[in-house]
Parts: structure tokens; sequence; C-alpha cells
């Protein structure tokens, strides 16, 4: 059962009035981390459209949304640091990783620690993100300035335009999308390959994200790899998602766990 300091990292995301959707006895627990600037609701209607065989349940890292009075974690280590208590003692015996952009680099750290834990997931999603031992290049968005930074969200196509033509709202949201892209930059790869299947998506018109980025994960996993290309940008699995969870459940219908591959 969680505990209840552990309740501000699963929000609900439904209304008190609706009622929670029904799941199999032995469903399939899919924890799913949001992207940069975001929060646990961009997973609103994953719970209710993967149900029943499958639980979904939406992160809520501090600093957004109903943590919004919390500071945002500049780091991965801090973040996996403080989420990783809570997933272990919310997880069962059969558990899954989801995560988009920054949200997949915190859910391969966390695979790796739970792990080390004795509690690996059965499987690991990553999505809209280059595999991360293929150090960023360019420019540190989270230096840039306000105006050059708001450019590249707007880009992105993942924050509504009204949002962005708010200067009150823009000034709000502005450093959390700062703590989240330095997560990413100042990320250092220190891994040896997980013992874990990973299934890697994305869009095919990424403008920051490469097919070649996205087959590299293939290198960071000793067990299954699968890349799926969708139709769309950087928030291709919002225009498309019935496909994107139509590979998941593919994925996790497979019910006895991919043997890893032979290290000789």
């Amino acid at each position: 059962m969680t505990e209840t300091t552990d309740m501000p990292w699963f929000p609900p995301c439904r209304p008190e009035a609706t009622p929670a959707p029904a799941l199999d006895a032995d469903a399939i627990q899919l924890f799913c981390l949001p992207h940069a600037g975001a929060g646990a609701s961009v997973y609103r209607d994953w719970p209710v459209l993967l149900a029943p065989g499958i639980e979904a349940i939406p992160v809520q890292p501090p600093g957004r949304e109903s943590r919004h009075g919390e500071p945002a974690l500049h780091s991965a280590v801090e973040l996996v640091a403080a989420l990783e208590g809570p997933v272990a003692r919310r997880a069962g015996g059969d558990f899954a990783l989801f995560g988009h952009s920054m949200g997949a680099l915190l859910c391969y750290e966390l695979a790796h620690v739970l792990s080390a834990l004795g509690k690996p997931p059965r499987h690991l999603f990553v999505s809209g993100l280059g595999a991360p031992h293929i150090p960023p290049t360019g420019p540190r968005l989270c230096d840039l300035p306000d105006d050059e930074l708001v450019t590249v969200i707007a880009k992105l196509e993942g924050t509504s335009p009204d949002v962005l033509a708010q200067p009150e709202l823009v000034q709000l949201l502005l450093p959390l999308f700062r703590a989240d892209l330095e997560v990413w930059e100042t990320y250092s790869h220190r891994r040896s390959p997980l013992p874990v299947p990973i299934t890697a998506m994305g869009g095919r018109r990424d403008p920051g994200v490469g097919l070649d980025l996205l087959g590299a994960w293939k290198e960071l996993t000793s067990a299954d790899f699968h890349l799926e290309v969708f139709d769309g940008g950087h928030f291709y699995h919002h225009a498309a998602p019935d496909q994107v969870l139509a590979v998941i459940r593919e994925r996790l219908g497979e019910r006895v766990p991919t043997a890893p591959k032979s290290t000789e």
C-alpha cells in the first residue's frame, strides 16, 4: 500500500466523480513520467485507455501542477533519489516504466536503481529522447535568454500557443522548463547495459531526435530491443495515442519475460 508521504507522486488525474477504471487481478503497472515542463496530467487519459490489463500510473515530479509549491529539482541524480522509494513501494511484482523526453531519462536511471534493489521493471519504454550515453550537442538550452527559450519551446509544438502568448504564464513556466532542461543537459552517463528489454519510440519529424539517436538505445540493453517510429514530431504520442498504446499493450502482453542476450 502506498505510504501517505508518497501520495504527491501519484496524483489522481480524473475528476473525483469519475470512477476508477476496473483492472484485472494480474494487471501490469505502468509508471508514466512526463516531459520537461509538464506534469502527470499529460497522461490523464491513459488509465482508462490501458485498463483492464494495464494499470497506468502517472507520476508527478515536484514543481508542477499539484506540486507547484515545491521547488523543482535540477539533476537526474536528485530526481531519481527522490523517486526511487515511492516507486519501489508502489510497484508490485510486474511493472514497467514509460517516459517521454526528460521522463525517458529518469525512467532509464530509475530502471538501473530498481534493478540494483532486486526489483527490475518488466520493460522500459523510452520516448522522444536520444540514447543518453551520446552527449547532447549545441548550446545549452537551459541557459538561453527567455525569448529564445520560448521560441525553442514553441517549435516543439507541445505547449499551447495561447499559453506562450501570455507573458504572466510564460514567466511562471520558464523556471520549470529551465530546471528540467538542466536535468538532461548536465546528465553524465556511467551505466552498463540494462538486463531489461527496451522499446524506443519517436516521431519521424522530431527536429531534435533523429532515428540514429533513437536506435542507439539498443546499446544500453543486454535484453531485447525494439525501435518504433510514428508519424509526427516531438509530441507524436499526443497526436496518435492509440498507436503508441497498442505497442505498449503488445510488449506487455508477452507474459513471459524475455531472456537476456548472451554476452559471450
